[in-house]
């Protein structure tokens, strides 16, 4: 797998997205590390009703769940925006496979490739070496 210059790289797990553009070229990744974007997750059902002791699994899976849809939408909207050229996705198998679900026909003609492995809160070295790795596996 390469990634071109400019190349948008989404990492996500179902409560936090961060973004990276690559700086550098098709053989030399870099990234920057963009601003968290605004992601809103819709909630169905009005208000959140909080639970004494440990939280509901379904309840956090449909959170979760909602989440990633609103994901996937914010990353729709920055392709048929123009602000997406080519896209790689990072996300966890259960949340890759969320996200497949709500992507728009522009969005997937964007898409180079995904990775299904979970990096959402490594630092910007190790997913650097992780995309590496997934460019060159051994």
């Amino acid at each position: 797998m390469q990634y071109p210059a400019g190349t948008t790289i989404a990492v996500t797990d179902g409560q936090k997205l961060r973004v990276f553009h690559n700086i550098g070229d098709e053989l030399h990744l870099r990234l920057h590390e963009l601003p968290e974007p605004d992601v809103h997750a819709t909630s169905k059902g009005g208000s959140r009703k909080h639970h004494q002791g440990q939280s509901n699994p379904a309840e956090r899976r449909t959170e979760a769940d909602s989440y990633i849809a609103a994901v996937a939408q914010w990353l729709n909207e920055q392709a048929l925006s123009g602000q997406i050229q080519k896209l790689y996705v990072v996300a966890p198998p259960r949340a890759l496979g969320e996200l497949r679900k709500h992507y728009h026909a522009d969005l997937k003609s964007k898409l180079l490739g995904e990775m299904d492995k979970e990096h959402t809160h490594d630092n910007a070295e190790h997913l650097h070496e992780a995309l590496v790795n997934a460019q060159n596996p051994h």
